[in-house]
């Protein structure tokens, strides 16, 4: 009885060891950690949902982030857009309601795509369920951004990661 009581503890704290160390492996900073942007543009809020990698000393623009691809905007799940009001985006018409967020990166114009398509993994793009596609042009961001990032501001949202700004004008529709 004695010794039943000594292993049934023995196996009690090996589970609680065990339990607490994968709980620890989980607890380490992801990679590419979720990240939230949410504003107002006109009377419309935008919410944007997303991975941030880093740049760590690599090329990102023509290297990690090809030319001439679609990208899905972020790491790991697609990104999303999601607008609680009709809008204009470029000038052009998009419904309220949420979308993924890709490009296809250039040197000097971006083609912006919102996919009708939300919850998928970044990688599962499919053309057939883009609700919008249009042209911007990229800058020069005014600082380094180690981490990608996004931000909404009056004008609409703003990509910016390593030393490129990509605005997307957004207004409310009226």
């Amino acid at each position: 009885m004695k010794n039943t009581r000594i292993f049934s503890l023995l196996a009690l704290l090996l589970a609680f060891l065990v339990s607490t160390s994968v709980m620890a492996q989980d607890a380490k900073p992801k990679a590419s950690p979720p990240a939230t942007a949410t504003g107002k543009v006109g009377g419309a809020t935008v919410t944007i949902n997303y991975s941030s990698p880093s740049v760590k000393g690599r090329t990102i623009w023509g290297g990690l982030v090809p030319y001439g691809q679609v990208w899905r905007s972020g790491a790991n799940e697609a990104t999303t857009v999601t607008f609680d009001k009709d809008v204009l985006v470029e000038g052009k018409p998009l419904a309220a309601g949420t979308y993924s967020f890709y490009t296809i990166p250039t040197e000097d114009k971006w083609t912006v795509i919102f996919n009708k398509t939300a919850k998928q993994w970044g990688t599962q793009y499919d053309e057939k369920q883009d609700a919008l596609r249009l042209t911007v042009t990229p800058s020069k961001a005014p600082t380094m951004n180690e981490r990608l990032k996004y931000d909404i501001n009056s004008n609409g949202l703003l990509l910016s990661w390593e030393n490129l700004a990509v605005p997307v004008k957004i207004t409310a529709k009226k």
